[in-house]
């Protein structure tokens, strides 16, 4: 009822731990733009002080501690790529970003104790998955961490009263997190407020999006360049192919319908126009046909395009090990990594497999990991 008939204003949440969000925050992003199309109001939040705690986290360690100037480049960095899908300004439906550090900075430890610490119960923030699995493994779990959920279920009842924000948006992983905010706003505001989430992308394996063989789809340009982040849908599983022209193009299900029924080597057609419409979305058309245009050189014609990333080694003109190439371009993030790679027959020299991993280089050539990466040194 309420989406249909008023404006919503709805927030997501990113804490600023990197300049850049990866592949797999991009489903909310899109999130939030498909709900401003819809004639509703997007508020995207900065964790400029949960991006100092850390969401406790079921399959990893601490989160490192970032100073507050890291914290500021970050949320430069990350600000870029909204900018790019999400139109900001002073209208009724256009976005704004805020920063949760403006509301925390001020307020007294006891103060929030006495007015948001009351309405938590420890025994139900004991059976979040996020605290319970770390507790089952005897994983280290800091009185700092365990603060989080109160703080993110703080950010949602501030940003009601600051901007009538009555909806949250976020992957499935936060859903815990994100009913503290709306029992919290009943309890001491008596106000309802909603929740809505996605479910965490995973490709046709099983494995979470964003990183591929250790390397982070960065979402920034300056991070991943648009000819890489086209070849990351451009290698998508044939099982991905439209469920992704659905998530991340603009394409219409009538024209994705079409794609729907190829099969084999028809697919291949399909995962260009896949990459091609991504890549236009985030990038911008002209650099959706440069890298079009970059992918047909290197792989239909059997060329090497100039225009192919291109890493600076230093010291090559002396002579570079394959293997310490190999790790500097990202193609194997460890020695024995690129040995494998190499004994595999994947790595290679100017389209020549690598014979022998002690081979050093000391001129310009390009570089490829098996049939679908490529890049240039000098």
């Amino acid at each position: 009822d309420k989406l249909a008939n008023e404006v919503v204003v709805a927030y997501t949440g990113y804490d600023p731990t990197a300049d850049s969000l990866h592949v797999g925050n991009y489903v909310s992003i899109l999130m939030l733009r498909l709900l401003q199309k819809c004639g509703h109001k997007p508020i995207i939040l900065m964790g400029g002080a949960t991006g100092m705690i850390g969401d406790p986290r079921g399959d990893g360690d601490e989160r490192v501690v970032l100073s507050m100037d890291q914290i500021q480049d970050n949320i430069a960095g990350i600000k870029k790529v909204f900018e790019k899908v999400i139109k900001f300004g002073d209208g009724e439906t256009d976005a704004v970003m805020v920063n949760n550090y403006d509301w925390f900075k001020d307020l007294g430890y006891l103060e929030f104790l006495r007015e948001v610490g009351k309405h938590f119960s420890i025994n139900r923030m004991l059976t979040m998955d996020s605290v319970k699995s770390r507790l089952e493994r005897e994983s280290s779990l800091s009185f700092l961490e365990f603060n989080y959920m109160i703080l993110q279920g703080y950010d949602f009842t501030v940003l009601n009263k600051k901007h009538n924000c009555t909806l949250q948006l976020a992957g499935s992983d936060q859903w815990g997190n994100i009913i503290n905010g709306v029992e919290l706003a009943r309890r001491k505001d008596e106000k309802e407020l909603f929740g809505l989430t996605c479910h965490l992308m995973l490709d046709a394996n099983g494995k979470k999006m964003g990183k591929s063989e250790g390397n982070a789809i960065w979402l920034n340009e300056e991070k991943l360049s648009a000819y890489d982040f086209f070849q990351f849908w451009r290698n998508a599983d044939d099982r991905d192919v439209t469920r992704f022209m659905h998530i991340f193009t603009d394409l219409p299900d009538e024209e994705i319908a079409k794609y729907e029924a190829m099969e084999g080597a028809e697919l291949n057609e399909a995962k260009k126009v896949l990459a091609y419409e991504a890549t236009k979305l985030l990038h911008g058309e002209a650099a959706a046909d440069k890298a079009l245009q970059i992918a047909i050189e290197t792989f239909e014609k059997g060329g090497s395009s100039a225009d192919l990333p291109t890493f600076e080694i230093e010291g090559l003109s002396d002579g570079v090990s394959i293997i310490e190439i190999l790790k500097a371009v990202g193609f194997a993030n460890s020695n024995g990594e690129a040995r494998r790679l190499i004994s595999g027959g994947g790595a290679k020299i100017d389209g020549e497999k690598v014979a022998d991993e002690k081979v050093v280089v000391s001129q310009a050539v390009k570089i490829s990991s098996g049939k679908k990466k490529h890049c240039l040194i000098k």
